[in-house]
């Protein structure tokens, strides 16, 4: 139907097709600490693991590339002693096309995170088993909801101080 002229005699151009695609991805930074190795490998004690997770997103250049990065950061400890900590910055750079403004803030903060989620989940396990642990297996991460508690935090400082409601 792309075909039939529209009201200037011309025939109607087809809509560009929002693309996103991975150009690259890599670890940003990443760190492992044992403090009480080789002791705390010896242990029977199972530890209370904490998660956090944090993304951001920035521009790279002006032709829509994109990095997008997840922060996390895992503390296992066990009686108030810390067993291990662990910090990764998974990094990835995107090319993004033809999507909507108002689509792009959640399509970098959301959808990106997705996409390089289970690579840093890996990069995880790895890092806890070779620091001597059982593998530490992340739960998928609802970036969903972190996006929206993320809206709301900055609406909220926002209307406290008058701060920028940016994201990334």
């Amino acid at each position: 139907m792309s075909d039939e002229p529209n009201t200037n005699g011309k025939a109607a151009e087809p809509a560009q097709a929002p693309r996103l695609s991975i150009v690259l991805q890599y670890i940003k930074d990443i760190s492992f600490e044992n403090p009480k190795a080789p002791a705390g490998l010896q242990s029977n004690v199972r530890p209370e693991i904490q998660i956090k997770v944090d993304t951001r997103a920035t521009q790279v250049s002006n032709d829509g590339h994109y990095e997008v990065v997840i922060d996390l950061e895992v503390e296992a400890k066990a009686s108030e002693e810390t067993i291990f900590l662990l910090e990764l910055d998974y990094a990835g750079v995107f090319q993004i096309a033809n999507i909507p403004p108002d689509s792009l803030q959640p399509l970098l903060m959301i959808e990106c995170p997705r996409l390089l989620f289970p690579f840093a989940r890996r990069i995880v396990a790895d890092m806890t088993r070779d620091g001597g642990f059982p593998p530490l297996m992340i739960d998928p991460i609802d970036f969903v909801t972190l996006y929206r508690q993320r809206l709301a935090s900055a609406a909220s400082q926002a209307k406290a101080g008058g701060t920028d409601t940016a994201l990334t």
